[in-house]
């Protein structure tokens, strides 16, 4: 019997102790209730309660949550639907709050988040969903800090997971992509060609430059050629014209011009002659030929101004009468 006894002893003793001794572990906070009202907060560390009195209520974890949100159909501002999902970080401030403000707050700030997740996807439109991430997000925890605030917790911050169109729309997309690529591919190759084409029209500018150029150095050259063959003959015929003057000056000049002048026509009229096949000229101007012969003899003799000169011109203008 008293063996009995001390095993119940023992057996309450550690009842009692199981319900006054409360071990808290650290970044929790345990809320106590004593005769069904809130008593006070307990913290990390060992903690002893009135038994029978007190009890524990309600369990804090304070440290940072992350809640899925889960997908959700969204409409935009240019009616397409889009499938969105997202991650939403919390953390309890208030134990008492988040114990006693709200009913179970992980689910009401997710249905939170997930309304205002609508709200602001269908102030866009499809194109800026896509690269106004950080806004919505931004926009999103603002919206869920003041709300929740009376709930004794925090909204860190909220990430958009996928933003997912309709298989229509993913269609459209791809369609639209491909059409955008290939424009790029048909400016660039446009701009290539244009490219090209102003290349050869530089070339060929630069050619006809060139060629310009070459035409009008050659034609430059053949005039001070020309100009240059016509300074040289009229030097020639300026020394010529001279010499006969000097020789018209001199005694006996006159007779020897005219003597080279029947000389140089005498010889003009026979390569005339040389060169036909038959000649039918009358028989006086085979005397000129005689008479031509006579004067180159005496001018190879003696001086053109001597008798024998002289007597042949005689000779020569008879037969010419």
């Amino acid at each position: 019997m008293s063996v009995f006894l001390v095993y119940l002893t023992a057996f309450v003793v550690l009842v009692v102790l199981f319900k006054i001794a409360v071990v808290v572990p650290e970044r929790e906070a345990v809320i106590i209730e004593r005769l069904g009202k809130y008593s006070r907060t307990l913290y990390s560390g060992f903690h002893l309660l009135v038994p029978f009195i007190d009890h524990i209520a309600y369990r804090q974890n304070l440290k940072e949550d992350a809640l899925d949100v889960d997908p959700q159909i969204c409409i935009t501002s240019d009616n397409v639907q889009v499938q969105v999902d997202g991650v939403l970080y919390t953390q309890v401030i208030d134990p008492v709050k988040a114990s006693y403000g709200i009913e179970n707050y992980r689910f009401a700030v997710t249905q939170l988040a997930k309304t205002t997740m609508r709200s602001e996807i269908g102030k866009l439109e499809l194109d800026n969903t896509f690269s106004e991430r950080e806004a919505i997000n931004d926009n999103i925890v603002k919206a869920l800090d003041e709300a929740s605030g009376n709930w004794g917790i925090k909204v860190t911050r909220y990430e958009i997971r996928d933003i997912t169109p309709t298989n229509n729309i993913l269609e459209a997309m791809e369609s639209q992509m491909r059409a955008e690529r290939i424009k790029r591919a048909d400016i660039l190759s446009s701009e290539g060609k244009r490219a090209a084409r102003v290349n050869v029209s530089l070339g060929d500018k630069e050619d006809a430059i060139n060629r310009s150029m070459g035409e009008k150095q050659r034609r430059i050259n053949i005039a001070e050629g020309r100009a240059k063959s016509i300074e040289i003959t009229s030097q020639a015929s300026a020394e010529g014209l001279n010499l006969i003057a000097e020789a018209l000056s001199v005694p006996g000049g006159k007779s020897a011009v005219g003597l080279r002048l029947a000389e140089s026509y005498i010889d003009q009229f026979r390569a005339t002659l040389a060169n036909c096949d038959v000649s039918v000229y009358p028989a006086e101007l085979a005397g000129i030929a005689t008479v031509a012969d006579m004067i180159k003899s005496a001018g190879k003799k003696g001086s053109p101004s001597g008798s024998y000169a002289q007597s042949a011109a005689k000779q020569a203008k008879g037969g010419a009468e």
